[in-house]
């Protein structure tokens, strides 16, 4: 067997640098480019593989300026590839690695693949114990990258070189396959990464991971068929695998047919163009009048590609006891939920099965009154929300005026990016995006800092495309500096800052729960009373970010909005435009019988949390705990 001598490091470069994946007959690189911050622990073994081969074998290396942001940044990449092509992520031994867990948690929560290369302490163990080890009295192998593991969908640690020989390929398994996918961690000691071994010539080879589309099983088709054909209030509720297994156009085409209306999820929402006759729009604790009303009424309810999280569930009040489940994901786990009939298999597939079986069965779909219900609910629906994001006072935006303008601004096909705060909720609500790459929150894990590492991630996987994020100031100020990291690999992207003065989202989520104003809002603190409710800082946003080398503006009215929105959009570059709104000025709820479970204190000396926790007992009676299956 020919052989080749190089170092774990070296070797593990030109493994990844031969790896491929292939969807229907289209391949991707699967990892295109290593992102890292060097220390101690990588600077000397994969920091110098990269060094010498990574330009070489076309593995293109970015510096980012904070380890969680890296992986936000790989992860945004992924999505944005529909999971076909994602990037590795390199950090050094203790703190440089331990901040790659969020990303971690964030990426396998939402099923999106990346690779997480952290360096981990001697594996020789003589220099014990080194710089930024974890030392624990009872367990020697103990390391801190042991947090990896309950984040991650496979974990190893490769204390000798030969075990990567067979930890890689498992490696590759789990990021394409779409049921298993999320962080794939290889821990890589220090020394290990430094150590040479004559590698078998074939771990270099060109290889094809093809990305599953497993089948619907018949007897699960038949079941659901009969299901669809004799239901009276249907709904479709659609999630981000819509999206990943590329089934928009087969889900527009099947609920037209049929007439079907569509719910949207955060991950699903753009699966189908939102002025489609069948799109209802968001469902669930932040949607909306249309969605929430045919779930309130429906009898049957198609959850395709979705993880039924408990915003679209509304903490498993948006739909009745009565309601019957199909669950059609590539997921087990996730096909499974709500009591559903499961039907594991790719959307995409499933959908076609589903469209097949019902025009063979004579099905003609819902009749004229349902068809014309859903017209109107939807029209009236869309009139809700010319009416939130019309411009009332010029002078005292709202957030949900600012949307408007923005989205009248760029349209509905450049992508907006956003993750926490009170802005998912309401872009769910208020995006009208064109095409299913046009929308991106990230709400599995609604990770505040994850909006602009996410921009630079969404630019690499489509430059072509204009990139807007929209962010809150409590999220911009947790993680910012991936600003510098954008201007200095030369993005194009429109930051969108939304000052509401603090963390305005928590804030009226704690009011609504009966506790008064506490620690959320950004003020200073009150020398009478010693708490935090003081006047709001004067922060000076727009500063900041051209101190980071942005263009910046600071926009106090719709006419300074719209002036600096449009100068952004025609012109190259990373542009920051700091927008501040009302923090009172609020979108409603229209959710209907849906609900958030938080819960309230269930003892206090306060009435308005007594009197908040009265109605949180009566949310909690509607919830569906059990029921037997369809």
């Amino acid at each position: 067997m020919r052989t080749r001598r190089l170092t774990v490091g070296q070797a593990l470069v030109h493994f990844l640098a031969r790896q491929f994946s292939e969807l229907d007959g289209h391949r991707e690189r699967l990892i295109s480019g290593v992102w890292g911050i060097m220390g101690h622990g990588n600077v000397a073994g994969l920091g110098q593989a990269l060094q010498e081969y990574g330009q070489l074998l076309e593995l293109p290396f970015f510096r980012p300026q904070n380890e969680q942001a890296q992986v936000h940044v790989a992860v945004a990449y992924a999505r944005h590839m529909n999971r076909l092509s994602t990037m590795a992520c390199t950090a050094s031994v203790g703190p440089g690695s331990s901040n790659m867990v969020t990303g971690a948690a964030l990426a396998t929560i939402n099923r999106l693949p990346v690779l997480l290369l952290p360096s981990d302490y001697f594996a020789n163990r003589i220099p014990d114990p080194v710089l930024q080890q974890v030392e624990h009295p009872t367990e020697h192998d103990l390391s801190i990258n042991d947090i990896f593991r309950p984040v991650s969908r496979f974990f190893t640690r490769i204390s000798r070189p030969e075990q990567l020989l067979h930890a890689l390929p498992e490696a590759m398994r789990v990021l394409t396959d779409p049921a298993e996918t999320g962080a794939v961690t290889l821990s890589l000691p220090e020394d290990v990464q430094a150590e040479a071994f004559d590698w078998p010539e074939t771990l270099f080879n060109e290889r094809s991971w093809r990305v599953r589309r497993p089948p619907p099983e018949r007897e699960l088709i038949a079941q659901a068929t009969e299901l669809l054909r004799t239901a009276q209030n249907p709904l479709i509720v659609a999630g981000g695998g819509v999206k990943y297994s590329q089934a928009g156009a087969a889900l527009a085409a099947f609920a037209l047919r049929f007439g079907l209306p569509v719910g949207e999820t955060q991950a699903g929402k753009g699966a189908i163009p939102w002025d489609h006759p069948m799109n209802l729009g968001a469902l669930g604790a932040s949607g909306g009048t249309a969605a929430n009303s045919q779930a309130e009424r429906s009898d049957l309810v198609l959850a395709v590609g979705t993880r039924l999280g408990d915003f679209v569930t509304g903490s498993k009040t948006t739909f009745s006891p009565e309601t019957k489940i199909v669950g059609l994901n590539v997921n087990a786990t996730d096909a499974h939920k709500l009591f559903a009939l499961p039907i594991v298999a790719d959307a995409r597939l499933g959908l076609e099965a589903l469209d097949v079986a019902l025009r063979e069965a004579g099905h003609a779909g819902t009749g004229e009154a349902f068809r014309a219900h859903v017209k109107k609910d939807k029209a009236e629906w869309e009139g809700i929300v010319d009416e939130i994001v019309a411009l009332k006072d010029p002078n005292d935006l709202a957030q949900s005026e600012v949307i408007g303008i923005a989205n009248e601004i760029f349209g509905g096909d450049a992508t907006m990016i956003c993750a926490a705060g009170s802005m998912p909720g309401d872009l769910v609500k208020l995006w009208r995006p064109s095409d299913d790459r046009a929308y991106h929150v990230e709400y599995g894990y609604s990770c505040m800092g994850y909006e602009i590492p996410a921009g630079i991630g969404v630019k690499l996987a489509e430059p072509e495309r204009r990139v807007v994020v929209m962010i809150g100031d409590g999220s911009y100020l947790m993680m910012n500096s991936e600003i510098v990291t954008a201007v200095a690999e030369g993005i194009d992207m429109t930051v969108v800052l939304v000052d509401n003065h603090g963390f305005q989202s928590i804030h009226g989520l704690q009011r609504s729960i009966g506790t008064p104003h506490f620690g959320l809002e950004l003020r200073h603190r009150n020398a009478e009373t010693g708490q935090l409710d003081g006047s709001y800082l004067a922060v000076d946003l727009a500063a900041h970010a051209a101190a980071m080398g942005a263009r910046a503006s600071y926009a106090r009215t719709a006419g300074d909005l719209r002036t600096a929105l449009k100068s952004a959009r025609d012109r190259p570059g990373v542009d920051v435009v700091v927008a501040e709104v009302n923090p009172e000025k609020r979108v409603g709820g229209y959710a209907f019988g849906g609900w958030w479970d938080v819960p309230v204190a269930e003892v206090t000396g306060q009435q308005s949390v007594r009197n908040a926790y009265s109605e949180y007992v009566e949310h909690r009676k509607r919830q569906v705990l059990f029921k037997g299956g369809n």
